[in-house]
Parts: structure tokens; C-alpha cells; sequence
């Protein structure tokens, strides 16, 4: 992993990317919160340690800059001497993904890294851009083009999309559609048809390729119409 510390106090700071590094990890430090901003902005990092109390700029505005400005999704992991519930709730609020109270063992502040890593692999996996024929759909921006053309869909008929597109080629049951979309609050029996309509019409009617097709008995499935029906 490459690590930014974000850390003024500098025994703290040098334990800790000594630690990190003999792990195997590109490690950079700042000792200020506006030095912190910059690396954290200019530089791509997999995961940053991030103290709350800092000069310059503490840690809660720079985390929430870092999200709401900077537009940056690194996973932060606040590691502090300020321990009540206020200040962790504060802490998440500002966009950080895991709070740690100083002294920490060093040990698990490295497993606390890795697992916010891993979350972010898997998330980033999950915003993927998916792509079947000329439909395309970006989880990041919630955007759906079919061709050079930009598609409006309302919230339940795009979840709809979205789950079909990333289980294509495969069939999606009713059940696996009506339980993303609605969880365990299922909706009548008409609901899902009814926007499965909706959704038919807006992708597929205005175009010659087809590409939702209903499996009765079965659910519903997005493919292309080269693919043989099952």
C-alpha cells in the first residue's frame, strides 16, 4: 500500500512510518494539516492516517474538504487522542472511514489499513462502468447513455438497471430484483411490472436492438439479442 501520515506530533509520526515501512509500504508523511491537504490532493494514495488535532488545518476540515472538494475517495482512518463518542461521530461525519484512539498498537492501526484497502478495491470494483451493446452505466455519476444519447431514469427503474447490468448475461429472478430495489419492504405483485414497463420503454422502444427481455416464470434479463434466448 502507499500511506500518507497525517500527524503533528513526530515521535508518534516516525514510529509509525517506520513500522509501515518495514511492513513493506510506501509511506509519506506530513506534520501539518495544509501540507497533509496538498499531498493527499496532488499524490494518489491507497489509504490515509489521519490525526484530528493539527496545525494549519485540523483534521475534520481537512477530511471534509478532502470529500466534498477535493472529491477524493481514499479510505481515512482518524487515529486520535480525542475519545468521546461526540468526536467520533464528528470524525465519521466529516467522510472518515474508521476512528482508532491514540496510544494505538502499531500492529493494528497496519490491519486497520489493510481492511480499509480492501474495501475500497471492492467498492471501486462495484462503481466499474457497466457496458452491454450500445447501454451503458456509470454507478459513479448514476448515469445511463444508450448510444451517444444520455437516458433520465427515475430511482426505482434505474436500481432496476443497474441490477440487471451487472449480472448480465444472467437471468435475475423477481425476488433478487424486488429485494435490491425494495428490501425486505416488498411492494405489491404489480410494482415490479410495472416499472420493468417503464424501464422497457425508456431503454428499448425508441431503439431497432432489444435488449430486455422477460423470461415468464423465471425473471428478467438484459443481453443482447445475438445471444440466444434460454
Amino acid at each position: 500500500m502507499r500511506v500518507l501520515i497525517i500527524e503533528d506530533n513526530r515521535d508518534l509520526a516516525s514510529n509509525m512510518f517506520d513500522f509501515l515501512e518495514a511492513k513493506g509500504h510506501v509511506v509519506d508523511a506530513a506534520g501539518d494539516g495544509i501540507t497533509g491537504m496538498h499531498l493527499a490532493l496532488v499524490n494518489q494514495y491507497d489509504a490515509i492516517v489521519l490525526d484530528l488535532m493539527l496545525p494549519g488545518m485540523d483534521g475534520i476540515t481537512l477530511c471534509r474538504k478532502l470529500r466534498e472538494e477535493g472529491g477524493k475517495t481514499t479510505p481515512v482512518l482518524m487515529v486520535t487522542a480525542r475519545d468521546s463518542l461526540d468526536d467520533k461521530i464528528a470524525g465519521l461525519e466529516a467522510g472518515a472511514d474508521d476512528y482508532l484512539v491514540k496510544p494505538a498498537e502499531l500492529r493494528e492501526v497496519e490491519l486497520r489499513l489493510r481492511v480499509l484497502h480492501r474495501r475500497g478495491g471492492e467498492h471501486n470494483q462495484k462503481l466499474k462502468k457497466m457496458v452491454v451493446e450500445d447501454l451503458s452505466l456509470d454507478p459513479g455519476t448514476c448515469s445511463v447513455k444508450r448510444g451517444d444519447k444520455n437516458i433520465e431514469l427515475p430511482p426505482i427503474p434505474y436500481k432496476i438497471l443497474e441490477a440487471l447490468m451487472s449480472r448480465s448475461p444472467q437471468v435475475v429472478s423477481r425476488d433478487d430484483i424486488e429485494h435490491v430495489v425494495w428490501g425486505e419492504g416488498r411492494p405489491d405483485s404489480d410494482s415490479l411490472r410495472a416499472h420493468v414497463h417503464l424501464l422497457r420503454d425508456i431503454i428499448d422502444k425508441p431503439y431497432p436492438r432489444k435488449l430486455l427481455r422477460t423470461l415468464r416464470g423465471f425473471g428478467y434479463q438484459l443481453v443482447s439479442p445475438d445471444v440466444p434466448d434460454q
